[in-house]
């Protein structure tokens, strides 16, 4: 039997059980990713550090599609499309099973923070016009839940309503702000605004424009000040259209996987090939969310990581595909 979406979030089950059973699901299943194992010649595999990472251009080129009773009816898929200019080459990722995608975001949520105590508002220039945009889709569906009634997609161009504000704060719930990291810069030039002191501002990364450079430290130092909290309340969140679970950082540059999601740092020369904890090279995510598609992914972002897991986005390796994300943001 296959494995189940179920037990892929079951924390009780290893992640080395549940990442083997769905590399076998998806080389059995997936004409993209078995013929990318066969041409490496990948043959019985004991570990998850000997899978194979499907680089991420292959969303760009061709369905990645996991065939399964999820799957037959393509009438029904979702499709998110990465963000970009004109005449960019986007990414296509084929979401068969919706229900996955909600159960990652809000389970993915829970794991950091007590999600239930939060109105969620969400600033997202850039994105809004994407009608197939993942972040979109999964802000609408922590906004949906959410039982106050103030959740809510802020005006764009426009700054806070302190009466909003108020309201936000007599529900006794506390506040968490999404944007897009220039969109928040952008609302801050419109006035400064001072959010609750219990309040988490959550950045979703660029805004896929040259207009602004900045290092991350920089960019929270000026949404920490610009409104009113400590820089310690300014996290970020690390994902893309390709992926359907996420990465938090709660501390500074430093992002934490929810559990049935891994990365390691590769070997540009060979990607089947870790580096050293500290050393650079590209980031690779297993998702195991991806059950319908492939989760088994190699970006094209450059990253290191630290002994603990947790690890930095510095960029994009191939600045010439550009694409939107927490690497839009330069780094020192």
């Amino acid at each position: 039997m296959m494995i189940t979406p179920e037990e892929i979030f079951d924390t009780g089950i290893p992640f080395e059980k549940k990442a083997l059973e769905v590399f076998e699901f998806q080389r059995n299943n997936n004409p993209v990713y078995q013929r990318f194992c066969q041409a490496l010649g990948i043959g019985e595999i004991h570990s998850a550090s000997e899978i194979p990472l499907l680089p991420i251009q292959a969303f760009k080129e061709i369905e990645v599609l996991t065939a399964s009773e999820n799957s037959k009816s393509k009438t029904q898929n979702l499709e998110f499309q990465s963000s970009g200019t004109s005449g960019m080459s986007r990414s296509r990722h084929l979401v068969p099973d919706p229900e996955v995608y909600r159960q990652s975001i809000i389970r993915g949520m829970k794991h950091f923070y007590e999600l239930d105590d939060y109105v969620i508002w969400a600033y997202t220039p850039g994105y809004i016009e994407n009608p197939n945009s993942s972040l979109i889709w999964m802000l609408n569906a922590l906004i949906e839940r959410e039982t106050s009634g103030l959740s809510r997609f802020l005006d764009l161009d426009q700054p806070i309503d302190h009466k909003e504000l108020d309201k936000v704060q007599k529900s006794e719930k506390k506040l968490m702000l999404f944007g897009a990291a220039f969109g928040l810069l952008d609302m801050l030039e419109k006035g400064e605004t001072k959010l609750p002191k219990d309040s988490v501002i959550l950045e979703t990364g660029g805004m896929k424009t040259h207009r602004r450079e900045i290092t991350k430290a920089a960019l929270h130092e000026k949404l920490a000040s610009g409104f009113g909290l400590p820089k310690s309340q300014v996290h970020s969140e690390y994902g893309m259209a390709e992926l359907l679970s996420q990465a938090y950082s709660r501390e500074g540059e430093w992002f934490e996987c929810v559990p049935w999601m891994k990365v390691s740092i590769r070997n540009p020369k060979n990607p089947m090939e870790e580096v050293e904890y500290g050393e650079e090279g590209l980031i690779g995510v297993m998702d195991l969310a991806n059950l319908y598609s492939c989760s088994f992914i190699l970006t094209g972002d450059k990253g290191l990581q630290r002994d603990d897991g947790k690890f930095q986005v510095l960029g994009r390796w191939n600045p010439e595909n550009l694409r939107g994300c927490n690497f839009l943001i330069d780094q020192d």
